[in-house]
């Protein structure tokens, strides 16, 4: 845990004494050099009370190492966007293969989704995950089912699968794509996309039930995307007939109607 190199790098990022840090957080300036230093660990309350401070997530102060960013990273942190949407440096993505070696399509169980978020990555939890292949599905690329809660995205219904394509470079996501999203927060959620990274380092995620408003999630936030490609559903999609189909339908079942008559006359 690199709390407090991390702390003394944010600060004099800043360019601000400690003395100046511990008064704005209402800490004894030795309780605040303490956690720099690493003579002390903060407890929970202060943890946010510095993530707020220093507007750096917990998991970001906690896991990242501050002291080897380049001027080019901290300009993309300064500006909330330090998580790397261009795929350039390797997504940890662990995958299960056959007794061929190949790669079979991981499912995730409702009862295992809500451990996703810390499990995405852990061998042990995959291992233990139901798994299958589709022989139409390119061997190139890594593929996933997810399961869908809810009645956000119809005609995906809950109770229905997602198969879904890992995808490395976010950038190449265009908008209107549905996707998987893996978010810290809210975990697996099932979306129409709409790129915003240019704009604001965020995407906005859409409901195909209107019922349902859009909102933004920051890439910080996001720990995988995975795009549509097919889904698994236990029931039948509704059928819509417009009023041609209708009349078409009614005179197909007159025709059967006189069929039936002229057979009841012989």
């Amino acid at each position: 845990m690199n709390i407090g190199t991390n702390l003394k790098a944010l600060r004099k990022r800043r360019k601000i004494s400690q003395e100046v840090v511990a008064k704005s957080l209402n800490l004894f300036r030795s309780t605040y050099s303490g956690y720099e230093n690493g003579v002390a660990q903060p407890n929970i309350d202060n943890l946010i009370v510095l993530s707020d401070f220093y507007k750096v997530s917990i998991d970001d102060l906690l896991r990242n190492n501050f002291e080897i960013l380049s001027e080019k990273e901290w300009q993309k942190f300064e500006t909330g966007n330090l998580t790397d949407v261009k795929g350039d440096k390797l997504r940890i993505l662990t995958s299960i293969v056959d007794q061929n070696n190949e790669e079979v399509i991981e499912m995730i169980p409702l009862k295992a989704s809500a451990g996703y978020v810390s499990g995405y990555a852990d061998p042990e939890y995959l291992k233990v995950l139901p798994t299958f292949s589709l022989p139409f599905l390119s061997k190139d690329k890594k593929y996933r089912s997810f399961p869908i809660q809810g009645d956000s995205m119809p005609p995906v219904v809950e109770g229905s699968f997602v198969v879904a394509e890992f995808i490395q470079n976010w950038q190449s996501i265009r908008s209107g794509t549905p996707c998987i999203i893996v978010t810290k927060e809210d975990g697996i959620v099932f979306k129409v996309v709409n790129n915003m990274l240019d704009e604001s380092g965020s995407f906005q995620l859409c409901s195909t039930n209107t019922m349902y408003k859009p909102y933004v999630v920051h890439v910080n936030s996001i720990v995988e995307i995975w795009r549509f490609v097919n889904y698994i559903s236990p029931e039948l999609p509704d059928v819509q007939l417009d009023a041609t189909n209708i009349n078409q339908s009614l005179q197909e079942i007159r025709k059967d109607i006189q069929y039936i008559q002229q057979r009841m006359k012989i």
